[in-house]
């Protein structure tokens, strides 16, 4: 296994361990929403059951509700940040580790074949006379 090769498993890990960073806060607002959900649900269940609301019960729902809309906007705006962050650490992981694993690799394979040549004779010098 060459030096390049290495240096590309090295790259593709870390962008996986990017990733997995990156994703671990999307999997909590996924399981916020849900919650959210759920007691929405539940709150609108336990008030339609009832006949007749009150107008201080449905002011007091509107309340709740308005509430949770306001935590919901909140969490709308972290997961944006969260996911433009995301996206920035990874064009940045790009631009650190793939431009000199690019060079490092072009490097290493222009070693590996001036080796070869060196090993069969057939150095620069024969080819450049032939030509």
């Amino acid at each position: 296994m060459s030096a390049g090769e290495i240096a590309g498993l090295v790259a593709a890990f870390a962008f996986v361990l990017l990733v997995g960073a990156a994703m671990w806060p999307l999997l909590k607002l996924g399981r916020t929403v849900d919650e959210l959900t759920l007691t929405v649900r539940a709150v609108r269940e336990e008030h339609v059951a009832k006949s007749s609301l009150t107008v201080d019960e449905t002011n007091e729902l509107l309340a709740s509700v308005n509430t949770q809309l306001r935590h919901v906007d909140a969490i709308a705006t972290s997961a944006q940040t969260v996911s433009g962050n995301a996206a920035t650490m990874s064009s940045l992981v790009a631009v650190t580790f793939g431009r000199p694993l690019i060079r490092t690799a072009a490097f290493s394979y222009g070693v590996r074949r001036a080796l070869a040549e060196r090993r069969n004779g057939s150095g620069g010098a024969r080819r450049r006379k032939a030509s």
